[in-house]
């Protein structure tokens, strides 16, 4: 259902629909939505014709939980597709992958069972406020857990919070006692989070990002994981440029 209160400027050259915002300016055809932008992108799984209706549900969940947290754009779906970029470098599997977008794409579905009061607070955690935000990791797993061949995906969604360090949450695992994949994405995932727009400030340009990441490598990520970042700087760069870019609105007579 459409926002009766936006300002659609335009519609979407690829699926035709009115779009207001995290707009992608292409210089070939105009402008198309973040969703076709990222599909585009050639970095989303191969998915047998019988696997679409459960991924275009899995992806209106993530864009649901999103909106509900107030996170820009599609930051799920956006997350998953830069996360394959990383994970291609270690496995070529095609069922391996899919999980792995599965759960890059589901990772903060525990948050399902955190009370608006804490997940939406506008202000600092009290430490039992911050002990239920810490389950999130948990409940998504167990929520996962029973879906058969979503192992790997599960395990994502569990250690997403995990540090190399052994600081995170919610088991304080460190170096490759964290799964790889999980380790992949949490670079990415800090990635997005430094580089989009907060309603606190703007977010920071790529280049501020990656250092900040570098200056991680250690602690927070596994240097292996920052080393293949590197690798693929000048694709997750253009990836980074084009996010949320709006165009000129339409002026009406």
């Amino acid at each position: 259902m459409l926002d009766a209160s936006a300002s659609y400027s335009c519609t979407c050259k690829s699926c035709g629909k009115p779009i207001a915002k995290d707009l992608y300016v292409r210089k070939d055809d105009g402008v198309v939505c973040e969703s076709c932008f990222l599909g585009m992108s050639g970095h989303e799984p191969a998915w047998a014709e019988t696997e679409l209706p459960y991924v275009s549900l899995a992806e209106a969940l993530a864009s649901a939980l999103d909106a509900r947290e107030h996170e820009t754009g599609l930051h799920s779906k956006r997350v998953a597709c830069h996360t394959m970029v990383l994970a291609k470098h270690f496995s070529h599997d095609a069922a391996t992958l899919r999980q792995i977008y599965w759960g890059a794409l589901l990772h903060d579905i525990g948050k399902i069972g955190i009370p608006d009061a804490i997940l939406l607070k506008d202000g600092p955690l009290t430490p039992e406020e911050w002990e239920t935000m810490q389950q999130h990791p948990e409940i998504g797993q167990q929520i996962l857990k029973g879906v058969p061949h979503l192992a790997i995906a599960a395990e994502i969604v569990l250690c997403h919070e995990e540090k190399f360090d052994g600081s995170g949450y919610p088991r304080g695992l460190s170096g490759e006692n964290i799964q790889l994949w999980a380790r992949l994405f949490a670079v990415i995932d800090t990635l997005d989070a430094m580089t989009s727009d907060r309603p606190y400030r703007k977010g920071l340009p790529f280049e501020a990002a990656k250092a900040e990441i570098q200056r991680m490598a250690g602690s927070q990520f596994d240097p292996l994981a920052v080393e293949t970042f590197l690798m693929e700087e000048a694709t997750l760069r253009i990836m980074v440029e084009l996010k949320c870019v709006d165009v000129p609105p339409v002026v009406k007579n």
